[in-house]
């Protein structure tokens, strides 16, 4: 595996304190859910921290990743991450060459 794929990838120590933030719940709707959905998309380098990744129910995570309305989707996913971690920064979840 290379670096940037490693870098990109949730390893199951980001997806448990993800599931445990989230109260193992979906950030979006409430309903159970799994802590696999990118803030940032990999297709876009995003890091698989847990800064850019949340729990979201199979139906919220479809409607994220195949809806015409991802953008405002995506900004109630900023908010949520914005209110667990002081300074969050979206443009830190990217990976960059030479991480």
């Amino acid at each position: 595996m290379n670096r940037r794929t490693k870098a990109l990838d949730i390893s199951p120590r980001v997806k448990k304190i993800v599931y445990a933030r989230d109260n193992s719940l979906c950030v979006l709707c409430g309903a159970q859910g799994a802590p696999n959905a990118h803030y940032i998309s990999r297709g876009q380098s995003g890091l698989g921290i847990e800064q850019n990744v949340v729990t979201l129910c199979h139906s919220c995570h479809t409607a994220y990743d195949q809806s015409a309305h991802r953008e405002f989707i995506k900004i109630e996913i900023a908010d949520y991450l914005r209110s667990k971690y002081e300074n969050w920064d979206d443009v830190r979840l990217t990976y960059q060459k030479g991480d």
